[in-house]
């Protein structure tokens, strides 16, 4: 089949949740024999990534019209290149869908999660992801959500069933530790907290539970974001020499600081099925989670729930804990994962829904 995947910052990833999904899911694609183009917002040097055909194309470089204009010229481009189906990441996304089923082409789109809730929007923007939402319903061939809380709340607000596929991750750690040693950090001596630095990702509430603890153990905060620079500057204001702030980190350093940490501090409250949360918990890390029912729903029982409250008390119970109590909710992460969030099961999910798509 010819897949086209557009509506990300494309690949290699190097931002956050969807722009690791498309690289997942593409890659994947391409090993089982298809051709899949990744449509790219910065040029990677290459034509192609792991037999991913790349096409990178501009955009407008503002908090909110990055992902609209960039997703509008590549439906554009989608009209003079043949695909047989079409992948689209965003629910904001959901107005230039229908451009190509105009051509007869099928398109699934991936609506993540509600948006319109996070702080940093205006009512403009939140307007827009209100819309957006309604559009979804409609315009597309069919929605794809990656959460059942989502699925379930499209269902209950708009009468729209969607087709479910979570996301994916990798099982088992990772042995070396190269970021570790750049970041001074000790295997099994710090917390661990991975997020863009937004409001609703609680960098902040994390780091201040952290440092009402009588601990040696150190906290490492990992994330970035190119439009929360006053956000960023709370987390950053500290005097604690425990925290680690070294902005955002990929690839093999990422799965590094997940596998080697004391435990992973997840703390996000708006989206459906975050990445960060699946892939810690693949790693085999200790998981606390901000309790909202798209993280309960992932965990599984697998980690451990905090309220905004609470925190500092759940932190000081995984202190005290004994080494094989902690082990023991290491290894039900990694077989929750193992079980239900498999990337080759979620490869596999799409494909068929591709299939059945031009089929019809």
């Amino acid at each position: 089949m010819r897949i086209a995947l557009l509506g990300t910052r494309g690949i290699p990833a190097c931002y956050g949740g969807f722009e690791t999904f498309a690289e997942e899911l593409s890659t994947r694609l391409a090993a089982r024999g298809h051709a899949v183009t990744v449509y790219c917002r910065r040029r990677h040097g290459e034509p192609s990534y792991r037999g991913v055909r790349l096409v990178c194309l501009p955009t407008v470089r503002h908090k909110y019209l990055d992902t609209v204009v960039h997703t509008a010229l590549s439906a554009l481009h989608l009209l003079f290149h043949r695909y047989d189906a079409a992948l689209y990441c965003n629910a904001a996304n959901a107005l230039f869908t229908f451009l190509p089923r105009l051509a007869g082409m099928p398109v699934a789109l991936n609506v993540d999660g509600l948006e319109r809730h996070r702080k940093k929007w205006s009512l403009l923007g939140k307007a827009w992801y209100q819309a957006s939402e309604w559009l979804a319903t409609f315009l597309p061939s069919v929605v794809v959500t990656d959460a059942q809380r989502i699925a379930d709340y499209y269902r209950e607000r708009y009468g729209k069933p969607s087709e479910f596929i979570p996301y994916g991750a990798d099982t088992g750690p990772v042995t070396t530790r190269e970021a570790l040693d750049r970041l001074g950090l000790e295997p099994r001596r710090y917390f661990l907290y991975v997020s863009r630095m937004e409001p609703e990702n609680n960098a902040l509430l994390v780091r201040e539970a952290f440092e009402t603890l009588a601990t040696g153990l150190k906290l490492a905060l990992i994330g970035d974001a190119p439009y929360a620079a006053g956000y960023i500057q709370r987390v950053r204001a500290t005097s604690d020499p425990r925290v680690v702030l070294p902005g955002a980190i990929y690839g093999t350093g990422y799965h590094e600081l997940q596998s080697h940490s004391f435990a992973y501090i997840h703390a996000t409250e708006v989206g459906g099925t975050h990445p960060a949360l699946i892939e810690a918990m693949g790693r085999g890390a200790l998981v606390l989670y901000l309790d909202t029912p798209e993280n309960a729903e992932v965990a599984g029982g697998a980690g451990l729930p905090f309220t905004h409250d609470n925190l500092p008390e759940r932190l000081r119970e995984t202190l005290e804990m004994g080494e094989n109590e902690r082990e023991e909710w290491r290894e039900k992460a990694r077989r929750r994962v193992s079980q239900c969030y498999s990337w080759e099961a979620v490869t596999e999910a799409y494909e068929r829904l591709f299939r059945r798509l031009i089929e019809d």
